[in-house]
């Protein structure tokens, strides 16, 4: 018994080709993309005259093709983070469920931490609010994010210091965050330690792009009482982070 919708090889088809003259930029021809994708040369001809029709491409001279304006009208209105929570939330189901805890996933934004996504066991009764922005220098998301600015973005960010204490464990003076964020880069993790709520304790790692920037970040909120050992928890975050991030920024 067939497993599953059937796919549409013709389209799977086409879509490689458009990926084809998009990473060739505009280098070969129609016969040289076919050749390399081992595809009849008129087949090749006729995926790429109908995504020119559409204006998914466009021609530049002597049968070569680049982007088109379809295809780049679609590629503004995307929005990168979006697209990285999008794939994160069957991962951080998953996981929310596998701890009994509470896994969210915020990008930065002018100074603060939007929350993304949060979901597990709890997830209505913590404070946090899809759509919510917080302020970052108290959160291990927060401090994910801001560790990970380029320097001279972060030394604005702490400029702005001394903080408010929500609790006797928040970090306030600048100096002190700036060490904590230092800390966070070197060991790849970062610790709310109840820095926001007493007794809330949260584990956060980055989500990082091919490139090595961290446009996101994940983390697992648990009351102080989690009987999971601390190892297991970055263990378990980390490997959600690797799967999201492959899941966003396939191989090519």
């Amino acid at each position: 018994m067939r497993q599953g919708t059937p796919h549409i090889g013709a389209l799977k088809r086409t879509l490689a080709m458009l990926e084809a003259v998009i990473a060739d930029n505009g280098a070969s021809n129609a016969t040289a993309l076919a050749r390399a994708l081992a595809m009849p040369p008129a087949t090749a001809h006729r995926q790429i005259a109908t995504l020119v029709a559409e204006g998914y491409l466009a021609p530049v001279g002597k049968g070569r093709h680049l982007a088109g304006p379809r295809l780049l009208n679609l590629l503004h209105r995307l929005d990168e983070k979006q697209v990285i929570a999008n794939v994160a939330a069957p991962v951080l189901h998953i996981l929310a469920a596998r701890v009994r805890g509470i896994a969210q996933l915020g990008t930065f934004e002018n100074d603060m931490v939007t929350y993304r996504i949060k979901t597990g066991r709890g997830a209505t009764d913590l404070f946090t609010k899809i759509g919510m922005q917080l302020e970052a220098y108290c959160s291990g998301i927060g401090k994910v994010l801001l560790a990970h600015l380029p320097p001279t973005e972060r030394e604005r960010y702490l400029a702005g210091g001394p903080f408010v204490a929500l609790t006797h464990r928040t970090i306030t003076a600048p100096a002190l965050l700036r060490e904590e964020l230092d800390r966070v880069r070197r060991e790849g993790f970062a610790l709310d330690q109840g820095e926001i709520v007493e007794k809330l304790h949260c584990l956060a790692v980055a989500i990082r792009t091919p490139d090595g920037a961290v446009p996101a970040a994940i983390s697992l909120s648990l009351a102080d009482t989690a009987k999971l050992d601390r190892d297991d928890l970055l263990r378990l975050l980390q490997d959600a982070a690797r799967k999201i991030e492959n899941a966003a920024f396939p191989a090519s």
